[in-house]
């Protein structure tokens, strides 16, 4: 189990450190990428993922989950939970050491930039419109569709009619980018608890320069929505993919 939670651990940060990167250096003032839109955070996000199941698979995780809402939707489809708390201690881990790496990777950035959001953002997700039962049921759908997509993408029928098992990794970057694309707009898609949380945290404890609040208010959406809409995917995919 233990070389198992270091690859989460490792997948993980690897994750946030592409995936916060891609959001730092669009949104932070005098990187190069500065305003390069959603379409390049959308696909930044999604190499982040891609890159950060190889690292999981490589360090010791076969399952690559790097987001408390699969481990909750595939302990639910199994039956089977034994995985479920030290996969999410190691993926909160993961995730907060890679936040503080986007800080240190973009040093002199942050100083660089007066709105206090715009920093918030690089680490965390936050609603376009902030309805609280809306944000909910944003963040409920999206993840639902990434658990059960995962799922039906690894099950034994689609396994059956071609080679998805070396494509697996391919395939679930390109359908977060496909969510990020299709139901990002409302929340920023967090879809992973560990993933805003993890950072959230890094954000509050960090000595950003001239950051603001790091929007306690708002993150139980992006932790109770995932888990949600993950454990709902998980009853499906017990119930109908083999």
């Amino acid at each position: 189990m233990l070389a198992k939670c270091f690859g989460e651990f490792m997948g993980t940060l690897i994750l946030i450190l592409l995936g916060d990167g891609v959001v730092a250096g669009v949104l932070l003032k005098r990187s190069k990428a500065e305003g390069a839109g959603w379409m390049v955070i959308t696909s930044g996000w999604a190499f982040a993922v891609m890159a950060g199941v190889f690292v999981a698979n490589a360090c010791g995780s076969s399952d690559a989950h790097l987001n408390p809402a699969v481990t909750l939707g595939f302990a639910v489809s199994t039956g089977d939970f034994a995985k479920f708390v030290p996969y999410i201690i190691a993926q909160l881990a993961g995730a907060f050491v890679g936040a503080a790496l986007v800080w240190l990777h973009f040093l002199p950035h942050w100083k660089e930039t007066p709105d206090q959001g715009l920093k918030l953002a690089v680490f965390c997700t936050g609603p376009a419109i902030r309805n609280f039962t809306a944000n909910l049921i944003s963040e409920i759908i999206g993840t639902f569709v990434l658990v059960f997509v995962v799922g039906a993408i690894f099950s034994k029928a689609v396994a059956a009619s071609g080679p998805v098992a070396g494509l697996g990794p391919y395939l679930v970057a390109s359908l977060v980018w496909g969510i990020g694309l299709s139901l990002g707009g409302s929340t920023g898609y967090a879809i992973n608890p560990a993933r805003d949380f993890g950072p959230r945290l890094a954000h509050a404890a960090l000595p950003i320069a001239g950051k603001g609040g790091s929007d306690w208010g708002y993150a139980i959406i992006p932790v109770i929505g995932p888990l949600l809409g993950g454990g709902l995917a998980g009853v499906l995919l017990r119930a109908f993919v083999k």
